[in-house]
């Protein structure tokens, strides 16, 4: 697949409904046909539903909560327990699995999730890039709580510090020289006495990726060849083809908006991604996508923070701030005392989201790294080392 950076979101919308990476919806309907020809079984009937019902939930909000941190926890949640009952799939079908052409699409969907791993981690690293700005906001609510005392000049002083602060840590990781251009945290746990953060939050023992690593492309790696299985291909491995190729879909989609809503090293989301609708998840599924990149074009510009709504409130409300402690004079008049008030207040509502939801957040993504590499691990064992080669 071509490189697809210098699409327009638009030429990517436009696909919808013709073509899925090129393959003509003729072939959707053998699939399903063929599908529900072998719909006795049970297993993967329990399997597409269960996708199904998920998307459906998550599609159902309202826009003020998509791409909240908590919509984003019900995505990984979903993503999570799709993945545990395709892991059992598996499991519970040892032979078939080893079987061709069964075994070709499965070794296909472990070589997507091995570069699904690397945005999981380049997550995890925008989750405490998060919480760097969350320590900053923290500052200018302490400097400007006028519920404590009387606001001075040294307390404004105190928040445009802590605002330029704020802005030079939100800014892309290539133009800042930040650190978290130069390492990629791990999922485990190490406390050491140069470690600055609280307790609890996990220290980088990893630097496996590089400063020229894209998650645009890789993600544009990751959709490559992603076709929906022919009807023999559904009929040649007893419907298995349809639960793993439903799977490659719902890892493309979770990896897409974690580096849609999160800050990630460049990032791009104009990949072509389309999900033929007659599959019963398919319509959610578009219906998200197609949503969610109307939120990156509303916002006008391309944001390397992303786009978690709690991200824009914070850019919202600062930039207001900022503009107020640059250009206020004492003493402040009501009418400045109230902007100031309520700036705070919308400040203090995003806080609280990031001290109950960042570190829930930073978990999921976690578990989404573990469970991926759970199921991977058992699936070789499946397939045999020496039929399949680790890139």
């Amino acid at each position: 697949m071509p490189p697809t950076d210098n699409q327009s979101p638009s030429s990517s919308l436009s696909s919808f409904g013709r073509s899925f990476f090129g393959v003509r919806q003729e072939q959707v309907h053998s699939v399903e046909a063929s599908y529900e020809a072998n719909s006795c079984n049970l297993e993967l009937g329990a399997f597409q539903k269960q996708v199904t019902d998920r998307f459906n939930e998550l599609s159902g909000v309202s826009d003020d909560q998509l791409l909240s941190i908590e919509w984003m926890q019900k995505l990984l949640d979903a993503f999570i327990c799709c993945q545990e009952e395709f892991r059992v799939i598996l499991l519970n079908n040892k032979e078939q699995v080893s079987k061709s052409p069964l075994d070709r699409l499965i070794s296909e969907f472990f070589e997507r999730t091995v570069k699904a791993l690397d945005i999981c981690n380049a997550s995890r690293d925008g989750v405490e890039k998060i919480h760097m700005c969350q320590k900053h906001l923290e500052i200018v609510l302490c400097a400007l709580d006028s519920n404590k005392r009387a606001l001075s000049e040294g307390h404004f002083r105190r928040a445009r510090k802590a605002l330029v602060d704020l802005t030079l840590s939100m800014l892309d990781e290539k133009d800042s020289g930040s650190v978290f251009s130069h390492r990629n945290r791990s999922f485990g746990r190490h406390n050491s006495s140069k470690d600055h953060h609280s307790p609890g939050h996990s220290r980088s023992n990893s630097w496996s990726v590089s400063r020229s690593w894209s998650a645009s492309k890789q993600l544009q790696s990751i959709a490559s060849n992603l076709v929906p299985p022919r009807g023999t291909e559904v009929a040649a491995t007893s419907g298995f083809a349809v639960p793993v190729y439903t799977m490659n879909c719902i890892l493309l989609f979770v990896l897409w908006t974690l580096v849609a809503a999160i800050p990630c090293q460049d990032r791009g989301l104009n990949i072509h991604f389309s999900v033929p609708r007659q599959f019963s998840w398919g319509t959610s599924v578009t219906s998200l996508y197609e949503r969610i990149m109307d939120e990156s074009k509303k916002r006008e510009r391309r944001n390397s923070n992303g786009l978690l709504k709690e991200i824009y409130q914070v850019e919202i409300c600062t930039r207001r701030l900022t503009d107020l402690v640059d250009s206020v004079q004492f003493p402040l008049t009501d009418e400045q005392k109230m902007e100031v008030e309520h700036d705070w207040k919308e400040l203090m509502h995003v806080c609280e989201a990031f001290r109950g939801g960042l570190d829930p957040l930073e978990r999921q993504v976690r578990e989404v790294f573990r469970k991926i590499m759970a199921c991977r691990t058992e699936g070789l064992d499946y397939l045999g080392a020496s039929t399949y080669t680790e890139q």
